[in-house]
C-alpha cells in the first residue's frame, strides 16, 4: 500500500520503462506500481523537480518515530540488493518511494501485513538533477 494522499510525479522515460517492465512481468493492471504510474503526473526528465524520487535516485530516509537515517537507491529488479540499500521499484518499499518529494512519507504493507512508513529526508543523488536524462 502506498500513500496516495498526494500526487506523484514521474518522468516520461521512467513511465515508459516501468510500463514495459510491468508488461514483461505480466503484472495485473491493478498492481500497486501500475496504479501509481497510471495516476502520476508525467513530466520530461529535463523538467522534473530535483526533490522528486526518480529511478536510480539515492535517497536518505528515516523512521517517523525518530530512527536513524539510512540511504537507499531505487533501482530496477536486476540491480536490487537490499543488504547494500538497492531497493527494487517492484518491491512495496520501492513502489512507495517512487515519485515522492522530500518531506513526504512513504507508506506500504510488508510481507507480514503490517503497515510501515519512512520519511523522505533528502535526495542524495537524482540522475536528472545531475544532467543525466537517459539512464
Amino acid at each position: 500500500m502506498t500513500d496516495t494522499a498526494f500526487a506523484r510525479t514521474i518522468t516520461d522515460l521512467d513511465h515508459i520503462r516501468l510500463y514495459k517492465l510491468l508488461q514483461r512481468q505480466g503484472a495485473a493492471d491493478d498492481a500497486p506500481l501500475a496504479e501509481l504510474i497510471d495516476a502520476a503526473e508525467v513530466v520530461t526528465p529535463q523538467t522534473v523537480a530535483p526533490d522528486v524520487v526518480t529511478m536510480l535516485s539515492r535517497v536518505r530516509v528515516a523512521d517517523p518515530a525518530g530512527g536513524a537515517e539510512r540511504s537507499l537507491t531505487l533501482c530496477y529488479p536486476p540491480e536490487a540488493d537490499a543488504a547494500r540499500g538497492f531497493i527494487s521499484v517492484l518491491s512495496p518499499l520501492g513502489t512507495a518511494l517512487l515519485g515522492l518529494r522530500v518531506g513526504d512519507t512513504a507508506r506500504w504493507r510488508g510481507a507480514d501485513g503490517r503497515e510501515t512508513a519512512l520519511i523522505l529526508r533528502a535526495i542524495e543523488f537524482q540522475p536528472e538533477a545531475n544532467g543525466d536524462y537517459t539512464e
